[in-house]
């Protein structure tokens, strides 16, 4: 996915995203992190083309966006919100089928590899046992897995993920998370993710793109990208990083950064 200069705003409003581009890299995870109200769930929205540009424009392997037929773009990307709502009583099978919707037509019945797809799905999110549980019973983090498998049972190349982790203990953060990553992996699949979490962002990262006020500040590895100076300028917060070869790098905070701290030094700078 490339976006070219794009900008979003509500009518003659300020502009919530100001000439944002960047490329999205194939068969990789992509984390967008910022502080709040810096535009990151805007800028996923329009990704999901949820939300239209007010200039500019996002391409998708090639093809503009906006061109993409409804269930043509769902066979090739699919979204995970933070949020999600389903009848109480369904099923986690009945709700994960779901997925299979954008193959459907008015000839084309339930099929065998309809049927591949789901139990797949319900397998790497390690759902199996629960096929038959009604979603509602569920936990945060079991239900998570479940809009998560609904996403690869429509076995798209791209999965966008909107602040997967909210409202979630640690344990089932960092089991969504690894879910993540196996995906990427062992799948091909390219993801991008919104997280408020750095060392969630830094650990699961290929790469990172850092936004404030609208505007993306910083991107490239999480490594490179995720530095003290660059925190400092924007999340206003000084921190440590320690880094060993069998934990990589993790992010100490160690107390808020003001005035002088904040303005002056390195700051973060766009990558190529």
């Amino acid at each position: 996915m490339e976006l070219h200069n794009v900008s979003f705003s509500y009518q003659t409003k300020k502009p919530l995203i100001e000439a944002l581009s960047g490329e999205i890299k194939k068969n990789k995870i992509t984390t967008i992190v910022g502080p709040n109200g810096s535009g990151k769930s805007t800028m996923l929205a329009m990704l999901a083309r949820q939300l239209a540009p007010s200039r500019g424009e996002i391409r998708f392997n090639g093809k503009k966006l906006a061109h993409f037929k409804g269930k043509e773009l769902a066979q090739q990307l699919a979204v995970v919100y933070q949020r999600n709502e389903a009848p109480l009583d369904l099923s986690v099978r009945k709700l994960v089928s779901y997925g299979r919707h954008p193959y459907r037509t008015m000839i084309r019945s339930w099929t065998s590899e309809d049927e591949r797809a789901v139990d797949e799905a319900l397998s790497v999110t390690r759902l199996t046992h629960y096929a038959d549980v009604s979603v509602d019973s569920l936990s945060g983090g079991e239900q998570q897995r479940v809009w998560l498998a609904l996403a690869l049972a429509q076995e798209t190349d791209v999965i966008l993920l909107d602040e997967p982790t909210t409202y979630l203990d640690l344990y089932h953060q960092f089991e969504i998370l690894e879910r993540v990553r196996l995906l990427n992996q062992s799948k091909a699949k390219t993801v991008v993710m919104v997280l408020h979490d750095l060392n969630q962002a830094l650990q699961y990262s290929d790469d990172v793109w850092v936004m404030k006020a609208g505007r993306l500040v910083a991107k490239g590895s999480a490594a490179e990208v995720l530095t003290s100076a660059c925190i400092r300028s924007v999340f206003q917060i000084e921190t440590i990083i320690h880094s060993n070869e069998q934990s990589g790098s993790v992010l100490v905070p160690i107390g808020t950064a003001t005035g002088a701290l904040v303005n002056g030094g390195e700051a973060c700078e766009v990558g190529k």
